[in-house]
């Protein structure tokens, strides 16, 4: 097993420190903010001194390489983008700290995520539909790394699946932007350019996502351990447990507990260094 070591100001003390806690017989730079440590082995002590110089880190198995892989699941809001959508539109109207605590609550997992939609929706009705450009144009922005990651799987072939409790407005756009694969996401009622305060179909739930998840596993012909998943939620646990590799990204605590993997510091493109055990990325 490889421990790769990732942040983003990595200082070199607190990487010999680590090395020396786990037994490392060697460190590998793979890039500016990650480092592999060869050999090395658990240590009660790791977790903590990772936090302390705010560094994510993951044991790697040698032989895993990027290409085993066949599909990369995400989530979009606040995972492969910076914004909740939903927060966003609601500040066009100046209701975001109401619609913001809903969306917090529902992410932590204390209420149920149906619910909180309907809750968030209903505020929004009679929102002009202008109000979802300004969102894209104005304040859509990528994670970082994330557009990095997306080439890098591309290249190796790797399908990408984004599945949002959000809206097809974004989710389109994003697809063609970006070269996504597959979405799958909510449908926003709309009546004479407005918002209704309601969906068209089914809510795009945990349910919903993992759903389409294993529609498309099943499309491709691949097993459980040629998946990975990334999200932040709680509604992404269910899509992220049928996946061989998930992780936890900017997540709440309720996530971190139940994925492979936390990045916490890094880049979305931290995920590459933690699904290939080679510096090649």
């Amino acid at each position: 097993m490889a421990l790769v070591i990732q942040g983003r100001d990595i200082d070199t003390q607190a990487l010999k420190r680590i090395a020396k806690t786990t037994r490392a017989t060697g460190i590998d730079r793979l890039s500016d903010s990650a480092f592999r440590l060869n050999d090395a082995h658990p240590d009660d002590g790791l977790a903590a001194l990772c936090a302390e110089s705010q560094l994510d880190f993951g044991f790697v198995p040698d032989s895993r390489r990027l290409n085993d892989f066949r599909l990369l699941v995400m989530d979009m809001d606040s995972t492969l983008i910076t914004m909740e959508t939903i927060d966003e539109l609601a500040d066009m109207v100046g209701i975001k700290p109401q619609v913001a605590a809903i969306t917090e609550r529902a992410m932590r997992g204390e209420i149920e995520y149906d619910q909180s939609l309907r809750e968030r929706l209903a505020l929004l009705e009679g929102l002009g539909t202008d109000a979802l450009q300004r969102v894209y144009d104005e304040r859509l922005n990528f994670s970082p790394g994330a557009e990095r990651m997306l080439k890098t799987v591309r290249a190796a072939g790797i399908k990408t699946l984004l599945v949002s409790g959000g809206f097809t407005y974004m989710t389109d756009r994003l697809k063609s932007r970006v070269q996504l694969d597959y979405t799958h996401s909510n449908v926003l009622e709309i009546q004479d350019g407005k918002l209704t305060g309601k969906v068209t179909g089914e809510i795009v739930n945990a349910d919903a996502k993992r759903a389409a998840l294993l529609r498309v596993a099943g499309e491709l012909g691949i097993s459980k351990a040629q998946i990975a998943g990334v999200g932040d939620g709680a509604n992404d646990l269910k899509f992220m447990a049928e996946c061989g590799v998930s992780f936890a990204y900017r997540a709440k605590p309720v996530v971190r507990e139940q994925t492979t993997y936390a990045i916490n510091h890094a880049g979305l493109d931290g995920l590459l260094y933690f699904l290939s055990a080679d510096n090649n990325q």
